[in-house]
């Protein structure tokens, strides 16, 4: 996934006068923007990915507050139409009998058979992943897996 390819969803979302996905696409936009003026440099396709991922993290943050402070249903229901829509250009994230293999996998391979080496662990799961799972599920297992 490239810039390119960001622009050209852009120009489907205001053909078909999607106002949401315009939005938060048109917001991806303007984080790469921002981060290849501050480098110089264009964004690789990883980059891309990475910045779909913070956005959709901070979304998701700002989903999470609004769902508490249960004020506003609209804005509600829009910052969660906006996590599908970003959820939709990322990798599907690895979970379930998938994610505990890779984890049995690691730790046969690697030895760590304590808490206090966790994090290394952790960090080649995330990297066998290519850092699509959820890191605090993969703690969670993990420390279950070395109590």
């Amino acid at each position: 996934m490239d810039k390119a390819f960001i622009l050209s969803e852009i120009t489907k979302a205001m053909r078909g006068k999607d106002k949401p996905r315009l939005s938060i696409l048109r917001l991806v936009k303007n984080e790469i923007e921002v981060k290849e003026k501050a480098t110089g440099e264009v964004m690789s396709d990883a980059d891309v990915v990475a910045t779909f991922k913070k956005v959709l993290k901070q979304t998701g943050e700002t989903l999470e507050g609004s769902i508490k402070v249960g004020t506003d249903a609209d804005r509600t229901a829009l910052l969660q139409l906006q996590v599908d829509i970003l959820s939709e250009y990322l990798p599907k994230q690895v979970s379930g009998d998938e994610l505990l293999a890779i984890i049995d996998r690691v730790l046969a391979e690697t030895g760590i058979s304590e808490k206090r080496d966790m994090g290394k662990a952790i960090g080649q799961v995330v990297a066998a992943t290519s850092g699509n799972c959820d890191k605090a599920e993969v703690a969670r297992i993990m420390g279950a897996r070395l109590a």
